[in-house]
Order: C-alpha cells, then sequence, then structure tokens
C-alpha cells in the first residue's frame, strides 16, 4: 500500500513505454485570427476603460491639487452703488443708445388709419355692457382688459366733472394696467434667469434686448433690476389727469400724449405759447397705449428720476408694495413748477382716492397669459 502511494506520473509514464505504448502530449494550437481578435478585444477594453475613469480623475485632480480660482461677486456691491446713485465700473465699452429705449414704443404694429375713435357715449355704453364700472374695482380689485386707443372728442364737452374724471379713469386704467403686467411678466423672465447656472443662446439674446430698452450700457444685472419696475397705478393716473386735463388738452385730443413728454428730434406738437426760439415739442403717439410705455420708461431710464428708482426698490425690498405718495416727492424735475408739481399730484391722488386702484390686477386675455400670471 505505501508502494502504491509512492506512485508518480511520471513513474507511470516510464512503466507504460517499457511495456511498448507511445506517449504524446498534444500541443494546443491558437490560430493566427483568433490570436489577433484576442488582442484587439483586449486594446478595446483598455480604452474604454480610461475614458470611463478620465472625468473621476480628473475631478479627483481639480478638488485635490489644481490651485483654486476665487471668484467675487459684485452684484450686491454693485447694487448699493445703484441705490446710492454712484458711477459703476465699466465692463463693456457699448454705450446706450437713447433712440433704443423707445423702440417698442414708435415700433407698435398699428396703423393710425385702422384706429377709430369712438364717441364718448359710445365707449360709456361700452363699459355698461362689459359690467365695467370703477366702483366695483375698487372693491373686488379686478379690471377688464378693455383697451381704447383715443381719447373721444366730447371730452371737453362733458359738463359733469365727476363723469369726466370717472370716464377718463375708466379709459387709462387697463392701459396702465396692461403695461405695468408687461414689466411684472419681463421681471419673472429675469429673475429666471438669473437663478440657472447656465442660459441659452435665446435667453443670452433676451437679456441683450433688456440691456439696450432699459439704457443700461455695462450690462450691470443690479441696475437692470431697478430699472425694470412697475409705475404705482394711482401715480400715473394722476400725472395723466394733470398733464392733459382729464382728457381735454390739445396734446391729448390730437396726439394721444397723455404724460407731456418733450421731445426736440421726433414727431411733435409744438405748444401755442411756446417761443420762436424753443425746439421742443409734445411727444405724440400713435395711441394711447404707446403713451404709457413712454411714460414708464422715462420713469425707468432717465437720470431725473434716479432718486425715485432708488426708493421704490426699497419699498419693494422692505415694504414688498410701493407707495406713490411718497414716490411722488421723487418727482419734482418732471416739471417746471417743482415741488409745486408735487402738491398737486399728491392733491389729485387724494381727492379722488386713487390709491384704491394700486393693487388692482387686470384680467388675463387669454388661458396662456393666465398661467404665466
Amino acid at each position: 500500500m505505501k508502494k502504491l502511494n509512492q506512485l508518480t506520473f511520471f513513474n507511470i509514464k516510464k512503466f507504460l513505454q517499457h511495456r511498448g505504448y507511445k506517449i504524446s502530449k498534444k500541443n494546443k494550437i491558437i490560430s493566427e485570427n483568433f490570436l489577433s481578435f484576442y488582442y484587439i478585444s483586449l486594446a478595446s477594453i483598455l480604452l474604454i476603460s480610461i475614458f470611463y475613469l478620465m472625468p473621476f480623475a480628473t475631478s479627483f485632480y481639480s478638488k485635490n491639487f489644481k490651485e483654486r480660482k476665487i471668484v467675487i461677486n459684485l452684484s450686491n456691491k454693485n447694487f448699493n452703488k445703484v441705490l446710492e446713485g454712484k458711477e459703476i465700473e465699466s465692463t463693456s465699452e457699448e454705450k446706450v443708445d437713447f433712440k433704443d429705449l423707445f423702440i417698442d414704443v414708435f415700433d407698435i404694429d398699428i396703423n393710425e388709419k385702422d384706429t377709430v375713435r369712438l364717441s364718448a357715449s359710445t365707449i360709456s355704453q361700452l363699459f355698461k355692457d362689459e359690467n365695467y364700472n370703477l366702483k366695483d374695482i375698487r372693491k373686488n380689485k379686478l379690471v377688464k382688459p378693455i383697451n381704447i386707443d383715443l381719447l373721444p372728442n366730447e371730452m371737453k364737452s362733458i359738463e359733469n366733472t365727476k363723469e369726466r374724471k370717472k370716464l377718463f379713469i375708466q379709459i387709462v386704467l387697463p392701459l396702465i394696467l396692461e403695461e405695468n403686467k408687461k414689466i411684472k411678466l419681463e421681471r419673472k423672465t429675469l429673475f429666471s434667469i438669473l437663478n440657472k447656472n447656465s442660459n441659452s443662446e435665446a435667453e443670452k439674446n433676451w437679456l441683450k434686448s433688456k440691456f439696450k430698452q432699459y439704457g443700461v450700457a455695462n450690462r450691470d444685472l443690479a441696475t437692470l433690476k431697478i430699472r425694470m419696475d412697475e409705475i404705482p397705478v394711482s401715480l400715473a393716473i394722476a400725472q395723466a389727469a394733470k398733464e392733459t386735463g382729464w382728457g381735454t388738452s390739445r396734446f391729448a385730443q390730437e396726439g394721444n400724449a397723455l404724460f407731456g413728454q418733450w421731445t426736440y428730434t421726433g414727431q411733435g406738437i409744438k405748444p401755442a405759447a411756446s417761443d420762436d426760439d424753443d425746439t421742443h415739442k409734445v411727444m405724440k403717439f400713435k395711441i394711447l397705449k404707446a403713451s404709457v410705455r413712454a411714460y414708464q420708461r422715462n420713469l425707468n431710464t432717465h437720470k431725473s428720476y434716479l432718486k425715485f428708482r432708488k426708493v421704490r426698490a426699497t419699498q419693494r425690498d422692505v415694504f414688498g408694495t410701493m407707495n406713490s405718495l411718497e414716490l411722488v416727492n421723487y418727482l419734482d424735475k418732471y416739471a417746471e413748477t417743482g415741488k409745486q408739481y408735487i402738491k398737486i399730484l399728491k392733491k389729485i391722488i387724494e381727492q379722488n382716492k386713487l390709491t384704491d386702484f394700486d393693487d388692482a390686477k387686470i384680467l388675463p386675455s387669454s388661458i396662456k397669459e393666465k398661467g404665466l400670471i
């Protein structure tokens, strides 16, 4: 048994050869084609592994070995500078072209021949049919989107002052709210873009157009956020009432000019009492809505109203609402009468209870618009 255990494969082979048996080892033959396939597969696996592991290796290197860059966010610093009326260091050689400020005002797609001047009685009846009255609006704060393109010729002939004022407010209120809504939606778009890590080409182009539209030469977002904002409804109505005599002035009737804005180059109406040397005219518009848009753009961009915009931004940040009776104090440069002009505006706001309309909202004109608001 012990001898059996000591048998090895070598002893068995020797024993069989001694007996006459031939023992041979059959070699495994690998074809050249198979070898090629083997090496190609091995190389492919190696390459795939390298490309798969590369992002992880790069990330590991960046976190642990690469020198970190310090990025300074100047947004808050610039925001405070703008509020204080200080200059911001320009990051671009781009200059403001002031004709860009009013491109969307004068290029409103409407033909003056297509506009119809309705009579005062027709407009009043339209408002009654639509159940659109100021009493309900003061209560429920909802305004129907009724756009009147031109003021009626009979505004002067309406002897009842209360009725004339009521009709004027009914006409201009939806126009002011409509333009405020447009700005509100633009602000919503602006903040949506700012909250993204990266922006599409369409979003970048939109931003560029708004920088031009609001006269922001250095493309500073803090300045754009302050300028792109609404005008209190009560303040806009009061200024329109003062500048047009509640819709009776020649500028309002002939040029749809609700806010008496001056121009030195564009189309306008020459004031009757002006001297021959005076080159200014009162800006003329195709429709009333264009006048409202130009007025808002003026307050939102002109250097004379920098303090107005600063206080408005503070009111929005601190209180979430705007106080027209406070903001009106910063419009003394709007008219030559200065402080007296402010007193008159305050009187118009208070006597006609115009602040009731400050929190009014215009109803959406479509389902898509309702979703946006």
